[in-house]
């Protein structure tokens, strides 16, 4: 087993979504590879003008502009997120020596959190996305928010302690930021640490240890299952 999988503390800044772009190209390849070959073998068997080789061919050739037309955008935006979780990681990262503890790519089983911080100011949900600008917090889509609130609400069963759930654009411009949005704040990359930062203590040492313990505890014992497509906390980056 990974020594990640075994401690959800050690998991890195998008790993999952890291893991996903590299299963996708991985896959798109070999199936690739594999229409190749087969095609190849039919020509060299039956002869370039054998219809079994040119029907081979037109199926590698459909193949080749489905994964041009879908599977390449998917895989360009599924990199995209993942850059945007190990950006917006890497900027929280600086908070540990702050007494912030920070989780990344945390799962309770049925849907995935880009980031958990548990510091002095208090306990957050962080939602990455790597839309490009311009962002209009009036306009944003309603399941972007939704998801940002249930993953608010899981970590404040886990925990017993307010959670401020935070919608964090990585490379976005935002027409309003740190405004807030039917109970989400929405945040520039750029001016992350400044807000958390500025933020005025309300948990001692003590009870950021024992939030951090209870959020370990139950991503130990969801046995960190990754989201699936039928979860209700949606990828959408």
């Amino acid at each position: 087993m990974d020594i990640a999988d075994s401690d959800p503390t050690r998991r890195t800044a998008g790993q999952y979504a890291r893991e996903t772009v590299m299963r996708l190209r991985m896959r798109t390849l070999v199936a690739l590879g594999v229409l190749a070959v087969a095609t190849a073998l039919l020509g060299r068997g039956f002869g370039l003008h054998d219809a079994r080789f040119l029907g081979s061919e037109v199926v590698l050739l459909t193949s080749i502009f489905a994964i041009l037309r879908y599977v390449v955008p998917l895989v360009e935006r599924r990199d995209r997120g993942a850059s945007g979780e190990e950006h917006v990681g890497g900027l929280l990262d600086e908070l540990e020596d702050s007494g912030w503890e920070v989780i990344h790519d945390a799962s309770l089983g049925r849907g995935n959190v880009d980031h958990i911080l548990i510091g002095p100011a208090g306990v957050f949900t962080v939602e990455t996305k790597s839309h490009g600008g311009p962002i209009r917090v009036g306009r944003l889509h309603g399941a972007l928010l939704s998801q940002a609130q249930a993953q608010r609400k899981a970590i404040e069963r886990v925990t017993g302690v307010t959670v401020e759930p935070l919608l964090v654009f990585s490379r976005a411009w935002v027409d309003r930021p740190l405004a807030r949005r039917k109970g989400v704040r929405v945040v520039p990359a750029r001016m992350l640490l400044g807000y958390l930062n500025r933020r005025q203590p309300v948990l001692s040492r003590a009870e950021i240890g024992r939030a951090h313990s209870l959020v370990v505890s139950a991503l130990l014992e969801s046995g960190q299952r990754r989201p699936v497509a039928s979860d209700r906390w949606r990828l959408i980056r």
